[in-house]
């Protein structure tokens, strides 16, 4: 286990329009209010189209993360996840996890991490900033090169 005190920032309301890519979109807020890292502890969107981590194929090795995707439309969702600076590029690297509920399909359920998705109507986020420790997502060459959210300082 690894824990670390968080020290805040700024809190904010964000909201994504209709036909954004929410990654860019993050991405895009991210850099316009100088975050490199933080949390989103809540959002609920409306997405035309989704790409979640998924497969209906026999697992080779279940332990193993899975590397494909799934391609869903029309969902409701709900989510939350992290922000880490990623030190290569001077971006972000945000893991995401969401619930998605297909609306023509009697609101089917799928949960997983969120690849991409294209806002439908909306998309209402908070975003809470980290100001301490650094959190970076260095990826772990001994457990499937899995990126692991990491604090420094």
């Amino acid at each position: 286990m690894r824990a670390h005190e968080l020290t805040t920032g700024r809190t904010f309301g964000v909201t994504f329009d209709h036909g954004d890519d929410f990654m860019t979109a993050l991405a895009d807020f991210c850099r316009e209010h100088g975050i490199r890292q933080g949390y989103i502890p809540m959002f609920i969107a409306g997405f035309a189209e989704a790409e979640i981590v998924g497969t209906c194929e026999k697992l080779e090795n279940p332990e193993a993360p899975v590397w494909t995707k799934v391609h869903l439309t029309n969902a409701e969702a709900l989510g939350c996840g992290t922000i880490a600076a990623d030190p290569e590029t001077g971006g972000i690297l945000p893991h995401i996890h969401t619930t998605l509920g297909l609306k023509e399909r009697s609101a089917d359920g799928y949960t997983s991490h969120l690849l991409s998705a294209r806002v439908l109507f909306l998309t209402e986020m908070l975003v809470v900033e980290v100001v301490s420790p650094s959190i970076t997502r260095p990826r772990n060459p001994d457990l499937y090169d899995v990126p692991l959210l990491t604090f420094e300082g």
